[in-house]
This record gives structure tokens, sequence and C-alpha cells, in this order.
């Protein structure tokens, strides 16, 4: 036997009208805002002094301002500090009576002998007066002494403390300093006042412990006096300090001193500085650790700005200097105006380097290095520039003259273009004085950057002979260039062959063929030596682009030319030359008489070689105004042999200077002259010669000349060199000069100098070339060349490095490269830094061994390095096995002049260890928890690496849903979660978190396996795949659920179950628990999608929510539904109305006509006849919210609205339909149209009764009728088996009451029955009901069986409940189930009523009435006081015939206050009711005045109309 129970505690007072408040679960309370208590500003300052304090004893201090007591002004205390023993000392106390009355005072002297006063026993003062009492203190001994005088008056009396006090030292210090913000290794100070507050001359010293320093650390201060103390701060460390000084002060010499104390604060931060471009605000594009000057061309300089820019905190000191190098660097083209500052915080300061390059074709690198006191690292800022120089050039090589008359001039030009951005120094190597039959013009200048000039070359022969002079063009800082002048004078009796340009050519190819200059030019063509050109020209075949293969440099040619072709390191790889002269420089330095005599002329010898295998003509070139003269002019010279010369000065006038340039013209005497032979151009050969004419005793002139470069600084390799300076003349006179060896001619000689001697005309250069070999012996700060000027004791040093250094390159590290623990497969990158230590330009190229190029590998492997520069080296390691590696790669290296050459090596040491790497998870498994279907997460899954070395891999996932109602294609299925990075590194012995993103598509439970493969150097996978993780989470909806119903006003009277069917709660739990649809994630949020009034329905899910019928104008119908949030996430929901998803449209796009529907719903909305409070809101987890459904019966007829209850991605259309009846139309409500009856075994002899509730909603009683006819036809077709009997097919339904059908529902067969029945109201209409029954064979069926027992029982919430907003009295059991118990038995249950109120008492009592029979609760009534509890006991007696019982107990209750208030409501009524009926009133308008006004005393008496509120009190006895 299955019996139910419910019953519903309800106070008399309506109370579910009141259910407009939420009911929410445990929450935690609102934290309140935190209370910040508002400080006073303060300004910031680098130094903060706290209030002071003093150091000493605590002594009173003698008060200077007066008070006033009982209308007299007089000192509170007089006080003795400074006295002394054996003298007496006096005080004088004033009393002045500021009072508008006599003061009369009783005086009571001092009671120690010590203080003595001479006053009479009373003072009279009157209104303005004073009065003085002088006051004798007397001490004996050396102490403290207190005493006071009394004075007694009309209005109290007061006392005058007399004290006498020993002085004492006292110092007045702040508690605290605060020195301002420093950096460390620096020191910032502030100053504080030390004051002596005593009357004692007291000696101070201070002790303070570092980083605090005190000045003066120790003192003398007078009485009074104040000293300012300097604090100093000087940190070695970023920390806060806090440290106290203590300063001990007393008399000077005495141990036993006193102590104050001042804290010192200190906060100490590391500097930092950095190098910035000020032009440049992209902090991407700032100068960083290079500055580029780029080409600069040589003798100017470029500065170029840096900004040294301090961002820290702290002001910072800084030193700007070059990088301490082994490379020993002559002299630095860099300089910097700013080599030491400090920068405060946040500023800058600007700084310009200067580059000034000082050799042709090199590239300077400098290192300066910033360096910040305290800072942590140091900023190297890297200089580099590259120096070019001019780039000059002739616009043609050869100038021909062509045929001359004896006597006669032609004049030619060309021109010297300068290619390049610096100025170009030049000088033809010729005397265009006179002393040559070719003469340019100007001989020496200069030509601008980009520019050209033209020049003027003339020749001017004197003799009938061909001329050929190759004239040299020195040019400053770069090889010279040479013009090859060519011309043939005729006379009328000599008329030799004419000088072409060809025969330069073919002669060139001749001697550098070593052929016979005697053969003919047929002989050459016949040979098939050579072939002309477009221009006629013969050229060497195959070689028309070479002109005369000579392998000479042109300085060589240049040195060969000026030392008279006998410079043997010239010559030493071609044949001997054709002719030589020697010596080819001539110095006449002699002392000239008095008078220019025979006596005064001077000779020297001059020697020419023949060479060639013919004969010679020389002819010299002869100047009639030249105080040179060669003798004789010309002579003939046999093959292989010599001659002499005598060159002879002879001063024309007497104290200058003489200069000239002589020349000889050899030539083939034997040449012959016509046209089919090779013609051989003559050659020409010079000799300088320089003389003065100074007489003895006569000052020479006074030299002014400069000398650029004053150093001159060869290669440091031991090849030949050149080098070149600028000799310039500066005066306005002649200067002469002479190389001078005798101050160390060992090293002297070692560098030729051409010139070696000349003279420069005012305001003239001469280009020295220099050329030597340097050797390893030179001194390294080089040696000194002298020049003699003006043949006296004047000196011109020029300055000469000429040193080879050994080739040097370091490597970091100590020739070292160690690699950290590598993963075996995988690469390790290490830089490593080189170094050019010499001042040679040097290539390098580095050499693996072969079988270690697999493990090891350098970029870049060669490159080159200027002296003084440094180069990164990226070394990669890639280990094969688990083992240590040590290899030795070779770095080679040679000069870049000398490719080849002088090669050295170098061997690193690589040290490197292969391991084998493992990646794991700090979890095995990683818990996400629940996650909302749509929405995403950021995870993060700590990886750890505990092997020695880095670990390269790669990640991935595999997914499974551990749900088994769920069936997916893993292959299809979209993988919810991804990681933002698969492949990682991590360092070793150290943790990355691995972020992930979860973003579940459907409700599951996920399930992922994390696996991770190892990846080598190229970033291939090298190992198989290993598990490292499980990543867990639970993707899910918001879900809400009705755990709880309760209706109040017309259905109130309804059971739970009943309200449950009526609004299909279990169905909308079902929805509320259903999955969402992919669509319904898409459109989630609300939104606003319909033009119409009553928009279309989307939603699949369609629910009925009925709220039964009542009469018209009867309260309303509220059911209150406590919804409940059963998830782990928020829930978000709302109710929406059709005007809630409407779009809101404009006036002119409105429509006038309306459908029915629509009509409808505006009718509803206008009136409000459905109204849901609250419309929307949030449930947290857990928590639970009443949300009250309310329609009003106004209107006569069916109402329905629809509203879509919006939750996730999820949509329930509500239908709300409610009927108002009239009043007396009679009306049977049915919760259902179908009813299901408990199953019953077919073995069951004895079936149980079972019950079906008939609801009367009208105003007026009915008569009901069940049709029987269904019923006896299911009886013939079952064999005359009653199969389902109704008990009481007729009957009565009082108003607003139920009827139970009592049915008997007996199986025959096991099966499901369906039964239509119709229900008819006498008097209106009938209503056609589906009855279900199952019937089965055993009882172990019965529990298996899938259909449920019956329909009338209510869902069981799986929560604890709470109470409904306004609710006074809570049952802890709402709904009691006693489940299957024998008939004629008995079953009890207790339960728990509780009052909720904390103030009121609440009077309760049980109506058993209806089911008194079966059903007994003790206690029946009784008083629960505020928050009590009563303990109730439920006793069931079921009776002799099997029955399915449904049974309502209703227990009133009505507050203590409410009674109290309707108890004082009754007698008021009662006492009102008693004067009426005592009291009368007359309407007869005839009667007299007294009468009437008899009358008007009266009480007004209440009309009868009235009478309804007295009514209302009435019915509440």
């Amino acid at each position: 036997m299955v019996v139910t129970f419910e019953s519903y505690c309800k106070p008399l007072s309506t109370w579910p009208s009141a259910m407009l408040a939420e009911a929410r679960g445990p929450e935690p309370s609102p934290s309140r805002a935190p209370w910040n208590p508002s400080t006073p500003a303060q300004d910031s300052k680098d130094s903060q002094i706290h209030p002071r304090q003093r150091g000493g004893k605590n002594r009173g201090k003698a008060s200077s301002q007066r008070s006033c007591l009982f209308g007299l002004e007089l000192n509170p205390e007089l006080v003795w500090e400074d006295w002394e023993l054996g003298r007496e000392f006096t005080k004088t106390l004033v009393l002045k009576n500021i009072h508008s009355k006599l003061q009369k005072l009783h005086v009571r002297p001092p009671v120690s002998k010590f203080f003595a006063t001479i006053t009479p026993q009373i003072v009279v003062l009157s209104p303005g007066t004073s009065f003085s009492m002088p006051i004798c203190f007397r001490p004996l001994q050396r102490c403290e002494y207190e005493d006071c005088i009394e004075f007694d008056g009309k209005d109290g009396s007061f006392q005058v403390c007399l004290r006498a006090i020993i002085p004492c030292h006292a110092l007045e210090v702040p508690d605290s300093v605060l020195l301002p913000i420093c950096a460390v290794q620096n020191s910032s100070k502030t100053k504080f006042l030390l004051k002596n507050v005593s009357k004692l001359q007291t000696h101070f010293q201070w002790k303070c412990t570092a980083p605090f320093q005190l000045s003066p650390e120790q003192g003398l201060l007078k009485p009074s006096q104040e000293c300012p103390i300097t604090a100093i701060f000087r940190p070695q460390e970023a920390l806060v300090y806090q440290k106290q000084a203590s300063c001990k002060f007393g008399d000077e010499g005495d141990e036993a001193k006193s102590c104050c104390k001042v804290l010192l604060q200190g906060l100490a931060k590391y500097p930092f500085i950095q190098l910035r471009d000020p032009g440049t605000t992209d902090e991407k594009e700032q100068c960083g650790p290079e500055l580029h000057f780029g080409s600069l061309p040589i003798g100017q300089s470029l500065q170029k700005p840096i900004e040294v820019f301090n961002p820290s905190p702290v002001t910072a000191s800084f030193s700007l200097s070059r990088s301490s190098s082994e490379i020993h660097l002559l002299d630095s083209e860099f300089s910097c105006d700013v080599t030491e500052g400090k920068v405060a915080a946040g500023g800058s300061l600007r700084a310009l380097v200067t580059y000034t390059p000082a050799e042709v074709d090199t590239v300077s690198v400098e290192y300066l290095s910033l360096k910040c006191s305290g800072a942590l690292n140091e900023t190297p800022l890297k200089l580099i520039g590259n120096c070019v120089g001019p780039n000059v050039s002739l616009t043609s090589s050869v100038l021909d003259f062509g045929c001359v008359e004896e006597g006669g001039a032609v004049v030619q030009t060309v021109e010297l273009v300068n290619s390049a951005p610096v100025e170009a120094f030049y000088q033809w190597d010729l005397d265009c004085a006179g002393n040559s039959v070719f003469s340019i013009q100007p001989a020496s200048g200069t030509v601008c950057p980009h520019s050209r000039i033209t020049l003027q070359a003339v020749y001017k022969p004197t003799q009938p002979l061909p001329h050929h002079r190759r004239v040299t063009c020195i040019i400053l800082h770069r090889d010279p260039i040479f013009l090859d002048l060519i011309g043939t004078c005729h006379s009328e009796l000599r008329q030799p062959v004419t000088l072409k340009p060809e025969h330069l050519v073919l002669y060139k190819l001749c001697w550098y063929r070593r052929l016979n200059p005697q053969d003919t030019l047929t002989a050459v063509q016949q040979q098939n030596k050579g072939s002309f050109d477009r221009e006629g020209m013969l050229w060497p075949e195959g070689e028309q682009s070479d002109h005369a293969q000579d392998k000479r440099t042109p300085m060589e040619e240049y040195y060969e030319s000026c030392l008279g072709c006998m410079d043997p390191l010239s010559w030493s790889s071609l044949s001997s030359p054709p002719i030589s002269v020697e010596p080819s420089e001539l110095q006449f330095n002699q002392v000239v008489a008095s008078s220019l005599s025979t006596t005064s002329t001077s000779s020297q010898p001059v020697s020419i070689t023949n060479y060639t295998t013919g004969k010679l003509r020389l002819v010299w070139t002869a100047t009639p105004e030249s105080p040179f003269t060669v003798s004789p002019s010309s002579c003939d010279l046999a093959p292989l042999k010599s001659t002499s010369f005598r060159v002879t000065y002879d001063p024309k006038q007497l104290n200058t200077l003489h200069g000239v340039q002589l020349e000889c013209f050899a030539y083939y005497k034997d040449s012959p002259q016509v046209e089919g032979c090779l013609l051989c151009p003559p050659w020409c050969v010079t000799v300088r010669v320089i003389g003065h004419s100074f007489q003895q005793g006569k000052e020479h002139f006074m030299p002014r000349c400069s000398l650029q470069p004053s150093r001159v600084v060869f290669p440091a390799l031991g090849v030949l060199s050149y080098r070149t300076a600028l000799f310039r003349n500066c005066g306005d006179l002649p200067l002469s000069f002479r190389l001078d060896h005798s101050s160390t001619p060992a090293l002297a000689e070692s560098v030729s100098v051409v010139p070696s001697c000349g003279l420069i005309q005012p305001g003239k250069h001469q280009i020295l070339t220099l050329r030597t070999t340097p050797s390893e012996d030179g001194p390294k700060q080089g040696f000194s060349l002298h020049l003699q000027l003006n043949a006296a004791k004047d000196t011109k040093k020029l300055t000469v490095v000429s040193v080879v250094e050994k080739l040097c390159i370091s490597l970091e590290g100590d020739n070292r490269l160690h690699f950290q623990p590598t993963a075996v497969g995988s690469r390790t990158r290490r830089s490593h830094h080189i170094r050019n230590l010499c001042r040679v330009p040097l290539r390098f190229q580095w050499s693996i061994p072969e079988p270690d190029q697999e493990l090891i590998c350098v970029e870049p492997d060669a490159g080159e390095l200027h002296p003084n520069e440094s180069s990164v080296q990226i070394w990669s390691f890639s280990p094969l096995c688990e083992k240590s590696y040590t290899l030795t790669p070779t770095l080679s290296f040679w000069p870049i002049q000398t490719p080849g050459c002088n090669e050295s090596q170098l061997t690193l040491e690589v040290v490197g260890l292969g391991s084998k790497g493992l990646i794991e998870a700090e979890k095995t498994v990683v818990d996400v928890g629940d996650i909302l279907v749509g929405s995403c997460q950021v995870i993060q899954v700590p990886l750890v690496n505990n092997s020695p070395c880095p670990v390269s891999f790669c990640l991935s996932v595999q997914q499974m849903l551990l749900d088994e109602d769920l069936t997916y294609d893993p292959g299809t299925e979209p993988k919810a979660l991804r990681f933002d990075c698969e492949r990682e590194t991590i360092v070793s012995h150290s943790k990355v978190l691995l972020r992930s993103t979860v973003r579940p598509h459907r409700r599951a439970q996920y399930l992922w396996t994390i696996s991770c493969q190892m990846l080598n150097s190229s970033g291939i996978v090298c190992s198989p795949p290993r598990a490292v993780c499980e990543v867990r989470a639970k993707s899910v909806f918001p879900t809400l659920r009705v755990i709880d119903v309760c209706g109040g006003g017309s259905v109130g009277r309804l059971s739970k179950v009943h309200l449950w069917k009526l609004f299909s709660l279990d169905s909308l739990n079902e929805h509320m628990r259903s999955n969402t649809s992919p669509a319904g994630l898409a459109y989630r949020t609300t939104t606003r999608n319909s033009l119409s009034s009553s928009p279309s329905v989307f939603a699949k899910a369609t629910l009925d929510c009925n709220f039964s019928a009542n009469p018209m104008n009867s309260k309303s119908s509220v059911f209150v539904l406590m919804f409940h949030n059963p998830g782990s996430i928020p829930v978000d929901w709302a109710f929406l109305f059709p005007a809630d998803q409407k779009l809101e449209m404009e006036y002119w796009a409105e429509t006038a006509q309306f459908s029915s529907t629509e009509l409808s719903q505006m009718k509803v909305e206008d009136n409000h006849l459905f109204v849901i409070s609250p419309r929307s809101g949030t449930l947290l987890p857990g928590q639970q919210r009443a949300v009250q459904f309310t329609y009003s019966h106004d209107f006569v007829g069916t109402d329905r609205f629809p509203v879509t209850l919006k939750l996730y991605g999820r949509e329930i259309l509500l239908n709300l339909e409610g009927l108002t009846l009239e009043k007396d139309t009679p009306c049977l409500h049915f919760a259902s149209r179908q009813h299901v009856f408990t199953s019953v075994s077919i073995e069951d002899c004895t079936p149980p009764k079972q019950v079906y509730e008939l609801n009367n909603c009208g105003a007026v009683p009915l008569r009901y009728e069940v049709d029987v006819t269904a019923l006896a036809q299911l009886q013939v077709d079952n064999f005359n088996h009653p199969v389902l009997v109704c008990l009481n097919p007729e009957g009565e339904v009082l108003p607003g009451k139920t009827a139970m059908l009592e049915w008997i529902f007996s199986p025959l067969e096991a099966k499901v029955y369906h039964m239509d029945v119709s229900i008819s109201v006498q008097g209106g209409d009938s209503t056609l009901v589906r009855f279900e029954g199952c019937g089965f064979d055993s009882p172990t069926l019965a529990s298996t069986k899938p259909f449920k027992c019956s329909d009338t029982e209510a869902s069981e919430p799986c929560v604890k409940r709470g109470p409904f907003p306004g609710q006074v009295v809570f049952l802890s059991e709402d709904s009691v189930s006693l489940g299957s118990i024998p008939v004629c038995s008995r079953s009890s249950r207790i339960f728990f009523l509780t009052n909720l109120s904390h103030t009121d008492s609440v009077h309760y009592k049980w109506d058993e009435q209806s089911c008194q029979q079966v059903v007994q609760i003790r206690p029946e009534k009784g008083v629960l006081c505020p928050e009590e509890s009563a303990l109730c006991v439920l006793t069931f007696t079921s009776t002799d015939y099997p029955t399915c019982y449904q049974l309502d107990v209703t227990c009133q209750m009505i507050q203590e206050n409410a009674l109290t208030q309707h108890r004082d409501a009754l007698q008021s009524w009662e006492e009102e009711k008693e004067r009426r009926q005592n009291d009368f009133t007359l309407t007869d308008k005839n009667l007299t005045e007294k009468q009437g006004v008899l009358m008007e005393e009266e009480p007004v008496s209440v009309p009868v109309e009235q009478r309804p509120p007295l009514r209302k009190y009435k019915e509440l006895l």
C-alpha cells in the first residue's frame, strides 16, 4: 500500500501575495569597502628631517608666560637655574590684581630654610595694582630644591612653585634624517642642526656605521649654539638602509656622557646609463653598440653626437674612455669632448665624437667604454670610420708636341681630374724655371674635390733632337701618375725622324720582351709579334688591352727616375736600365767669399753609364741664366761605358738660395733615320742640384714651414712600403732643405726619401716620398729624420715608425669555448669573440676537421678584421651521442696586403657534452573543472625539464569523450584543446607554463592526452610520441531547475502536486536540462528579432502553463516557483515578453491592422493580466531564487500569452493560459487530460483503490457524472472481467473544493490498458480523459518496469528546500511518503515546524477533519516562539482495504501580532456595536432651537452604510 501525504502550512493572511522578494541560497555577505583614512599631502623632498628630540635629563624650564588665577596675574613657578654654593640668589614674584574688586590674600611662606621671603601674612590688592614679593634662595649643597608659597583668598587657594635645578647638558637633534636617494658607489648628503639647549658648554662626538658618515664628527658647543651636521650617504649595494647614529655629549674628558640618537635613512639603487642617438626618436633605430662615421676624406673631421641618457631614478656618474686592449695604437683618430660627468635622474648629456682620419684607404676601429660607477655592467660603443684619399687622373697619358723648329715653342693642354671628395695636392717632378725643354704650369698646387684643372705644357727645344721625357706627377697620399712628353726639334741642318706615340708603345713592348731595339719594323710584322689598331698604334698580339705590361709599381718607377735609374729595388726583377746617372743629387754648401769672384765657383762630378749595346749621344739642356752649368754640354758614350761631367756652381747673386734640376737626353747616335726602321726614343736622366751664396757671418733666411704629417707610420709588415708627406714653405722667401743623416745614420739610411734635397719657392710645397721595409728590431715609437733648412742650423723633424709587428688575434676565453650540456640531436648556439690585436688588416678562415663538421660549425667562417676590430662568431654544437666532446678547430689568418704569405694559425679548444633530454609534467593529471560550452578558457600546464640540457620539443594532443552515451567520430570531432605554441624550448632545470585554450563544443567529459616529441637541430621530430600528462575538463551548460512550487490567491487551496501539473514543471525541468544546439550557441544572446508585436516562435521546446480557472474579480492566481542552480557556473536567465523581442520601428513604418492574436496580446500587456517578477536575473552555483507568476481575473474568457524563457543557448516557449468565469458558471477544471494508474499485478486478487481529483473552480456547486459505457465495453472485451471500475461515478463538488473519484484497476493481462472516459457536468460540457494502467506478471518485473507508478506523485527535489519569501513557518518536510504498508497497520513519521520570525510568536493548529480516520498529528496545536522549532509526529493508520492515499493536511497559523490586532479590532467593533444599540438620532425638523442645541452636544453616529468593515472583523471570529 502506497500512502503519500502532503501538508501545507499557511497563515490566515494571504502570505503568497508578498512573494515578490527573492529567495536565495546561502550567499556571502557583501564585503564592505576598505576604509582608507585620508592623509594630508606632503611635499616630496630629497631629504626629510622629522621632529626634534632632546638628549639629556628631563629638566623643567622656567615659564616666561604669566597665568591668571582668581583674577590675579602671576608666574605659576619660579625656577633658579644658574646658581652656586655659598651665595644668595633672589627672584621677585609679582602679583597683579586684574579683577574689578579688592583682593585679600593670606600668604603662607615656604617651609624649607633654603627659600626665604619677607612678606606680611595678609596682602591686600586693589583693582589694577601689583605687589612684588622678593624670594631669596640660599643653597648649601649641590642638589635640587623644591618648595612653594601658598596663597588663600576668598575665591580659593593656589600655590606658586619654587624650584632650583642643577644645570645639565642637553642637545636637540631630529628623530630621523632621510637622505636623498643615491646610486650605488656614489654619495648624497644633507644637513641637519645640532643645537645645545643647555646653559653649559657641551662637547659632542658622533658615532655611526657605514654607509653613513657625519661631519664634523666631534666639536664643542657653547650654550644655545647651533652646529650644522652634514650627513653623507655612500652605499655599496642597492638596499634600503636604516642606521642609528649615536651622539655622546657632556663635559670634555668626562667618560660618563649622555647620549642621543638619530635614525639615518637612505635608499640606494643601481644606476643605469644608455647611449642614444639624439637625432632618432625610434628606440629601434638608436645608435646602440656602433657609431659609424662612413667614408671621410683624409684631413677632414666629422662630428657625430651621442646622448648619454640616464633612465634610472638616481643621479649617475660615468666615464667615457677608450676600452683597454692589448693593441698598441700610436694615435687615436677618434676623440670625444666628454670623458666623465654626472647625469641626473631621467636626464641626458650630449657628447660629440670626432673622427679625424690620418691614413688613406684604412678602416679605423676603436671602442669606447661607458662605465658607470655602481652599475652592474659596462656599455661598449664601437666607433668605425673609413678614410678615403684623392683619386687623380689625367685626361691623356701622352702629349705629342710634334715637330718644332729650333728656337720655337709649342703649347699643349691636359686636364688633371680629381674624382674623389677630398682635396688633392699634386706636384710635377719637372724644373719649370727654364732648365728643361718641357715645362708644365702650374707645376704644383691643389685640385678641389670632384673638380678638374687645366695644365699648360710647353715644349721649347734648343737643339735639333727628338725629345721624350716621362714626367712624374706626385700625388699626396696616392701613387704618382705619369705623363709622356714627346717632341722633335728640326733645324735647317738637321731634321731627325719625328717621334710619335706609337714609337713609345713599340719601344716599351720591345723592352718588355727583351727584343733588340735595332730590329726593323717590317721584321716585327713578319714575325707576327704585333699588329696595328684602328688608330695606327702597334700592340702586342692578344695584349692590346695592356699597355706595355711593366710589372713595376708607379712608386718604383718614380723612385727609378729620381735616383738616376740606379735604384736596385726597382730593377731587381727586370733587365738593367739603358743609362744611369750618379749621383742624382748635388749639394753646394761651401761658404762664399765677400765678393763674387772665380774663387766662389765650385764644381762636382757627375757620371753617366751606358748599359746598351749601342753608341749613345749625350746632350745636356743648357740655360744661360742658370748658376749651374755642365761641361761638356754633350758627348758620345760608347756601349757599356761611363763618362764624367762637371757641374759648376757659379752664383750671380750673393746671399741667396739656388736649386735646379739638370736634364740630359741620350739617344742612339747610329740610329737609322729612314722610315722603314724602328725608332728608339731618347732617354732622359736628371740631376737635382741645390746651393747657396751666403757669405760668412751672414744670417741665412729664417725658415717658415710646415710638415704634414709630422709622423709617418708604415704598415707593420716586412714588405716594401711607401708613404708621402707634404712640406710647405709658409714664408715669403725661398726655402731649401736636405736630409741630414748625421743624427741616426743607421736608422735614417733604412728610409729612402725623395727628393732628399731641393728648393721650395715661397708659398709652394714639396711632396716628399718615403720608402722603407719595416723590420722587427725597429723602435716601436719610431725614430726621427732631420731636414736641414736653408743650409743652416734650423731643422725640421719627421718621425718615422717602421716596425714589423707579429700577427696577433686574441680568442675569447683563453682559446677555450665551453658549451652547456646539449640534448642529443639538438643544437646549442654560443657567441665567441675574436679580435685583431695588430696594426695590420687581416683575413681569417676557420678550418674544422672533416669528422667534426657534423658536430660543430661557425658563422661566419671567414672574413676580414681591421686593426683593433672585434668580430662575433656564432658557434653551434650538435652532439650525436651521450658523451663528452673535445674538438680543436683551427683559425688561419694572414695580412690582406699579402695574401698567401705570413700565414699564422691558432687552435680553439671546443668542449661540449651530449646528454639526454626529458620533458615531464609537474602534474600527471590536470583537472580544469567545469567549463561553459561555447566559451573558452586559458589554462597553463607546467612542464618541467629536469635534465642538464635545454630541450626542444613539439606537442600533440589526443582527445577522448568519456561519456558512454555519446557517439562521435574521433576523426571529425573538433579538437577542444589547442596550444598557443606547439613548439617550445625549455632550458635545463627549469619550468615553463604551457598556455592552452580550451573551447568545448558540446556537453561532455573531455580527456586530453598531451604527448611530446623531441626535435633535432633542424626542427625535425627525432623521437616517438611520449605521453606527458592528462587534462580533464567537464563542459557544462548553465542549468536551472524548479525545486518547489507554491500557490497563492485563488489557487492557494490547490495541492502542490496539482500546481506542479498545471505548470508542467517536470517537462520544464527536462527542457532546462537538455543540450544546446549549435545554432543556439551562435545566438545565445538576447536579441530583438521580429517586426511583429507577436514574434515568430523558433523555440523547439513549448510548454503550457495553466493558471486554472476562477470567477471574475476573484483573487489573482499566484504561482511562486523556486528556481535552483544545480550546476557549477552562474546562470543568466530572462523571461521575454513579445514586446521584448519586437524591433522598434519608426512611426511611419507601423501598420494599423492587427490580427486577433495581436489584439489579444495587446489586451494582456496593456492590462497587465500576466505578470512575472522578477523577469531576469543571475543565479550563482547553488543559489535559489523565487519567481512569481500572477494572473489577474479581470476579464471573462480565456487569455493566452506567449513568454520565452531565455537561457544560455536555449529558448523555451511558455504558453501562459488563464480562464476567468462568470460567477454563476459551473466549471470542472482538469489539471491534465491524461491519468496514469499505479501498476497492478495480475495476480493481485484485491487491487488497491486509486483516486482521480476533480476540482470545482467555479463559484456555484456542480454535479458530475462519469460515463461508464466505455468501462462496460472494456469489461465485455476482457471476458466480463472488471478491468476498471469507478466506485463513485456521480457526485457533487462544492465551490473551490476537490472531489476524489475512486477507481479500482484490476488488469487481466500483463499489458498497458488505455481507456477514454467521458466526465460531464450537469448543465455544462463534458471532458474526455484518457486513463492508462499497466498490469505485470510478478513483483520482480514491477521493479524493472519502465512505467512510473502514478502521475499523482510529486517530483522530489534533490536539494535542500528553502523558505519562500514572506513565509512565517517552515516545514522540514512538506511531503511525507510512507511507502507500502500492510492494511490495518500503523506507521509514524516525525517532522519539524520552525518559526522563521525573529521577533514574533506564531500560533498553529492542524486541520485533520478531512482525513481524521487515517491520519493523526500530535501536537494538534501550539505556540512557536521566535526562531523556535516544534517536533510533530504523524501517525497513519491504514484501513482494511488496500488503498492508494493522496491526502492533504492543512496547518493553520497566525502571528501573535496579527492576533492581538484582531482582538483589539474585535473589541472596538463590539463597543461600537453596543453604542449603536443604545444611541439614536432625531430627524424631526420642527424641533426647537434648544432641542437642536441638545442634539448637537450628542456625538455624531456612524451611518449604517459603513458596516462592511465591521463585517470583516466578524468574519475573523
